[in-house]
């Protein structure tokens, strides 16, 4: 038996990277998770992986950018599961555009995506936290809620306000048995990365493996951090024994900012 053997985690954006590992780490705890995404089919696979080690899990298609969408699945949840009682916010997008340059229609999907969805999430999911005198919210934002780079302007605002956002539900549940914080990410082991680096290649006529070399040596460990250790400080900030943990932005970017 674990701390979180049977505990209902809802983690969005779990269909790859990031919140992949994270379900997975829930699940080898023997949490009761749900995942949720856009794409179906990535949930599914996740879900056969879950199955696989014994644990419970719920895939329920949901774009959490949509609050109606959202009531839904909490329904569907409560009907599965219960109450959630562990919320992890992942789902997020990381364009690169110059902010002169940049269409307003990219600005408003960023915010949406990387904002009001994990209100959407909060709003809907916080308040059984609060009767149930026990709850995790954890916020996975990145280090551009600290710092900023040129030419992702939208980015870095939106995850500005997601540390906004972490302090803000802190201070207003603080009594109550709810822990709300952050965790900050630098360059993940992920396709979103690559993703990020086969850009980062195009501009500068470099080879997609020279530009993850560029974004590892901004590292001070000169490497990638791997989706399991983000994992590790959200299962971590999710335990009881973190509950003096609260309205934090835990870094995990081997030691890239130190603030």
């Amino acid at each position: 038996m674990t701390e979180f053997d049977g505990k209902v985690v809802l983690v969005t954006g779990a269909g790859r990277g990031i919140g992949k590992a994270i379900a997975l780490a829930f699940a080898a705890e023997k949490s009761r998770v749900v995942i949720t995404g856009r794409t179906a089919a990535a949930l599914e696979e996740v879900a056969a992986e879950i199955r696989a080690t014994g644990a419970e899990v719920l895939a329920s298609s949901c774009d959490v950018t949509q609050k109606p969408q959202v009531n839904d699945l909490q329904h569907t949840i409560k009907t599965h599961f219960g109450a959630v009682q562990i919320l992890v916010n992942n789902v997020g997008i990381a364009p690169a555009a110059g902010f002169l340059d940049m269409p307003d229609n990219l600005w408003d999907e960023v915010m949406r995506v990387n904002v009001s969805a994990a209100y959407n999430c909060c709003k809907t999911f916080l308040s059984a936290m609060i009767d149930a005198r026990w709850g995790r919210v954890v916020n996975i934002a990145s280090t551009v809620a600290r710092v900023v780079y040129p030419g992702i302007s939208a980015y870095a605002t939106s995850k500005h306000a997601i540390l906004g956002l972490t302090r803000s539900l802190a201070m207003e549940t603080a009594r109550s048995g709810v822990t709300v914080n952050a965790v900050c990410p630098g360059y993940v082991n992920t396709e979103l990365t690559r993703e990020n680096a086969r850009r980062l290649a195009e501009n500068r006529g470099k080879s997609l493996d020279e530009a993850l070399a560029m974004l590892a040596a901004s590292c001070p460990q000169r490497r990638l951090i791997e989706p399991e250790e983000v994992a590790y400080v959200t299962l971590m900030l999710a335990s009881d024994r973190a509950r003096g943990i609260t309205g934090q932005a835990i870094q995990v970017d081997g030691g890239a900012v130190m603030a």
